[in-house]
């Protein structure tokens, strides 16, 4: 996604099982390698970890 990936669109490295296709390849996004997951992200279930990660994507759009 060279113009960056827009919030709410699934990056198109995900992999149906919902793994990623670049992880630790030299080609990953920065960002990505530098998003470390923690306790507070992940929570209890897919569902918290979908809904925190939809919460930094709109705290940290262009324009906010």
């Amino acid at each position: 996604m060279p113009q960056g990936k827009p919030a709410g669109v699934p990056c198109i490295q995900l992999l149906p099982d919902m793994r990623c296709a670049v992880f630790g390849q030299p080609s990953r996004p920065d960002f990505c390698g530098g998003l470390q997951p923690q306790q507070e992200m992940c929570g209890p279930d897919r569902e918290h970890a979908i809904l925190w990660l939809g919460d930094l994507e709109r705290a940290t759009a262009p324009g906010h």
